[in-house]
């Protein structure tokens, strides 16, 4: 359940709690955004703090206390949180650090959080290692330094767990009205997806932008995810630990468990937001999002007066999911009529100069590229730091589009300088988002068009299994079996002449294998395609400790890759791939998180590079698209069946005909019981 932060988020009163600067800068930052409420320091030897006398303790101030700032060291914290508990409070930032994120430095720093949480009880708290908050809304901050936020009156919540990213981002100069910035620290009570929820329940909170290190516990993040579609709020998430290096400073820096970043990229298109990868990118979407909110699709136009602009945002967009489309009919007819016979007509449109300065024209052939089929247009345009006066046209030919048309739209700087802060500002008030850079305004159009419903159905939790063993392969496909995967006809054999024997039995060419050998390919412990006579020669070859002699499968229309692995941080991750010998290099994959629908499997099948192979390629058949859903299917209810104990399967390859699909390989790593 979200905790009441109400009271926190908007207080009427707050303490600052200690001396020193920070307690300073408390009262300056709340000032600067225009706090009327109380503030009033504490510290015992009843000094003067910005100006103010302070109170010898808590117990002297009379009346309620909504908010404190606890600006003493890490011991000291734990005492004051119990303090504000007894008295009814109504939440805390707790600025020191030295609790669970600094564990690998000093064992105590666990421990000492687990007090910090036993003396909140309910108290809310944000953090430890944390800055706080800055409510630009109703103008209230709990903030011990500098910040560059002005009131407003609707506007993006940004939630970040480094504190120091957050006070850049206040200092932004990009017309991001930004209505709440929250710091979380390293989260040992209230953690994001809950101070977001409390968010949500602001009706001026127009999307929500979220800086991640480490989700934890992911049922919160489902209901977050569900809360805001239902609202109409998009999110988009900032995500690092695509690095190994990130990975490991998330986890001195927060300790967060970031985990693979296959499975956050899953766990993010599972809950519906979209991602960017750099701060001007999560900056530009979040003012894109809060101008237009998600758009209706990846169509999108440009216009320039350059054909330079036109070919670079075209190649810019290359690699993106982001589509250019032709120019249909209507948009010629009106693009011809407003730019004449000496322009050729394109999507991205290089208008040329010819109705420069004729506002008229300007508006006319920029309309003429938006309709019902385009998302977003956007204008390239670039006002000059000198003598911007020649481009009012510009600025007023945006303006008319939108009027006019009531259609999404964009004015695009190249370069972010060449944007004027009153130029942007006045494009927002009439609804014309100012963006900062192609490649940024690429990247925002994209996540802005990737908002989506959440998956409803809860995802599989993960957590830690323990130390694991391997099941031999026949173990593993008799488990796999059980649950409806098809594997090929096969008989285990210990010695050479019972693997002929057993190669008799099956009839036809197989494949031998030599058991208790890892990669087995790699090793030579792999021979397909032999006939009865010839297994006894090649089992005695292998250096194994037994062997599994199968039927061989023919008529391969392609190999895929299948596996599930247990993710502590996002649940089980579910791996669609190229398979075969060529996985590793290919490394063709998209990834998912159990359970899936057989609708979501398709769609991801069909994102492979491999995809084509599935369809029938070069007048090839294609593969029984059903059969692979079986497989699909029967290794997830393996995997939800034994989720206690199971930490990998894969298959590789699934081999894929037009008849059917068999697991010709299979891996199962569980808990040693």
């Amino acid at each position: 359940m979200t905790r009441e932060l109400s009271r926190l988020l908007n207080p009427r009163s707050i303490a600052v709690i200690g001396g020193g600067k920070w307690c300073e800068s408390i009262i300056g930052a709340a000032e600067r955004i225009g706090y009327d409420g109380e503030i009033f320091p504490v510290h015992p030897a009843g000094k003067v703090i910005a100006g103010r006398q302070s109170l010898r303790s808590l117990d002297e101030h009379e009346g309620p206390i909504d908010a404190a700032f606890i600006g003493v060291n890490r011991h000291a914290t734990i005492e004051t949180v119990k303090t504000l508990a007894d008295l009814g409070a109504g939440g805390a930032t707790c600025f020191a650090s030295g609790f669970s994120e600094a564990a690998a430095e000093d064992a105590g720093g666990t421990d000492l959080q687990a007090q910090l949480l036993a003396a909140a009880g309910d108290l809310p708290i944000l953090g430890p290692n944390c800055y706080g908050f800055i409510n630009a809304l109703d103008g209230a901050a709990i903030w011990p330094d500098q910040h560059g936020m002005t009131r407003v009156e609707r506007g993006v919540a940004i939630l970040t767990q480094s504190s120091n990213i957050a006070i850049n981002m206040t200092m932004q100069r990009r017309a991001l009205p930004i209505a709440y910035m929250v710091t979380c620290g390293n989260m040992a009570q209230t953690s994001q997806a809950e101070i977001a929820m409390a968010l949500l329940r602001d009706e001026r909170v127009t999307a929500i932008g979220v800086h991640i290190e480490g989700f934890g516990d992911l049922r919160q993040w489902e209901a977050l995810a569900q809360a805001a579609h239902a609202r109409g709020v998009p999110v988009i998430a900032l995500k690092v630990g695509v690095s190994e290096q990130a990975r490991a400073a998330t986890v001195s820096h927060t300790a967060s468990l970031a985990g693979g970043d296959a499975g956050a990229q899953a766990l993010l298109d599972r809950l519906g937001f979209a991602r960017v990868t750099s701060i001007p990118e999560f900056l530009e979407a979040l003012k894109l999002l809060h101008c237009t909110g998600p758009l209706e699709s990846n169509r999108i136009a440009s216009i320039s007066c350059s054909g330079g602009e036109a070919s670079l945002i075209a190649d810019l967009a290359s690699g993106r999911d982001l589509v250019f489309p032709a120019l249909d009919p209507f948009q010629k007819q009106a693009l011809r009529s407003a730019l004449g016979p000496m322009v050729a007509l394109a999507n991205p449109l290089d208008y040329h100069t010819y109705i420069w300065r004729d506002t008229a024209a300007m508006t006319k052939a920029w309309g003429g590229m938006t309709s019902a089929e385009i998302a977003l247009t956007l204008s390239v345009v670039d006002y000059p730091h000198t003598d911007a006066t020649d481009w009012l046209c510009a600025t007023e030919a945006a303006l008319g589009v939108r009027a006019e048309t009531e259609r999404p739209f964009a004015v695009v700087a190249s370069l972010p300088e060449l944007m004027p802060k009153d130029v942007a500002e006045r494009l927002m008030a009439g609804g014309v988002v100012p963006l900062y850079g192609m490649g940024e305004a690429l990247a925002a159009a994209e996540a802005a068009a990737r908002i989506a419903e959440p998956i409803a159905e809860p995802i599989l939790l993960g957590g830690d299994a323990g130390d694991a063993e391997t099941l031999s392969e026949a173990d593993a496909k008799a488990a796999l079996s059980a649950f409806g995967l098809v594997t090929p006809r096969a008989i285990t054999a210990e010695t050479a002449d019972c693997a002929a024997e057993a190669a008799q039995e099956i009839g036809g060419p197989v494949v031998l294998k030599g058991m208790g050998i890892a990669h087995k390919s790699e090793h030579g412990a792999v021979r397909v395609g032999l006939g009865a006579d010839e297994v006894k020669a090649a089992a005695a070859s292998m250096p194994a400790k037994g062997f599994l002699v199968e039927e061989m499968i023919t008529g391969t229309v392609a190999e895929l890759l299948v596996g599930v692995t247990r993710d502590p941080a996002h649940g089980f991750v579910l791996t669609l791939g190229a398979g075969g010998v060529m996985t590793e290099l290919l490394r063709d994959t998209v990834s998912l998180l159990v359970p899936s629908s057989r609708d979501a499997v398709k769609q991801a099948l069909f994102k492979l590079k491999c995809a084509p192979l599935l369809s029938g390629f070069r007048g090839k058949p294609p593969a029984e698209i059903e059969s692979i859903l079986d497989a699909v299917d029967a290794i997830q209810a393996y995997v939800t069946a034994t989720a206690d104990a199971v930490t990998e399967v894969e298959i590789n390859p699934l081999i894929c005909t037009p008849e059917r699909a068999v697991a010709a390989d299979a891996l199962i790593r569980r808990t040693v019981t």
